[in-house]
């Protein structure tokens, strides 16, 4: 299932030679699938696409065209359109260590595939509730990875069930180097979800293979994040067409 323990399959291939173009052709086992642009931000003017829960004392704002996340103690940020599988969702982030108040090298995490199971046809209608109180998060179904949490020591895959339920299996809790945060310079990350299969890359690292036999296929993407200031650019998400006769089981 974690592919950070036996990288020797790599499952994801770009054989194109840029990830900043709108069209690409990648490998997912022996499956040859075609991606296409969906949405894309570069926060060059505002932030309508995003949908921000936050406890009071930090900011989110674009500064330098970029999404700037000055948090002091707890927020979300939600891509604001509902996301459907198969797809692609890539974003570079920095995690900023420069001597801020809220400058502490610590979770870079991210939410996707979330639905709340309190409100089904209206996502937001509880945004205030939960108010970027981690733990209101905790009775959603959703995948989340929490990138270099507990002060940059563990980095953590769950697979958030509903009602509280949001296991942990042991090789998902990693503690080595190669899977924590260098402050100041870019984290280019990259969802996958297909078929049955979620992955989770960082600069082209493949930190996370998950087999989910129940997968989410639909549901929103949201960065999260725990008193540290970080900056997002480059946003997009990418549909998949498969262009092979193999099925993916």
């Amino acid at each position: 299932m974690n592919s950070a323990i036996n990288i020797v399959v790599l499952l994801f291939l770009i054989v194109t030679t840029s990830c900043n173009i709108n069209t690409k052709t990648i490998r997912i086992y022996n499956n040859t699938l075609r991606s296409y642009i969906i949405y894309e931000d570069n926060f060059y003017n505002d932030l309508e696409n995003w949908s921000i829960e936050q406890k009071p004392g930090g900011t989110v704002s674009i500064i330098n065209k970029k999404l700037d996340i000055n948090d002091a103690d707890g927020c979300t940020v939600w891509f604001n359109k509902k996301l459907c599988a198969p797809l692609i969702i890539e974003y570079d982030a920095v995690v900023i260590d420069d001597g801020g108040i809220n400058d502490r090298v610590s979770d870079l995490n991210c939410f996707w595939m979330a639905n709340d199971i309190h409100e089904p046809e209206d996502f937001f209608k509880r945004s205030a509730t939960r108010g970027g109180i981690f733990q209101n998060y905790h009775d959603m179904q959703l995948y989340y990875v929490g990138l270099g949490g507990h002060n940059n020591t563990k980095t953590r895959f769950r697979r958030y069930a509903g009602k509280g339920e949001r296991p942990c299996l042991p090789e998902h809790d990693l503690n080595d180097s190669i899977y924590l945060i260098t402050p100041n310079i870019k984290n280019k990350i990259r969802l996958v979800v297909y078929k049955k299969h979620i992955q989770y890359y960082r600069n082209d690292q493949l930190i996370y293979d998950v087999i989910d036999e129940n997968p989410y296929t639909e549901g929103y993407f949201g960065i999260r994040t725990y008193k540290n200031h970080m900056t997002v650019d480059n946003f997009k998400v990418y549909g998949l067409v498969d262009n092979s006769n193999q099925g993916l089981k």
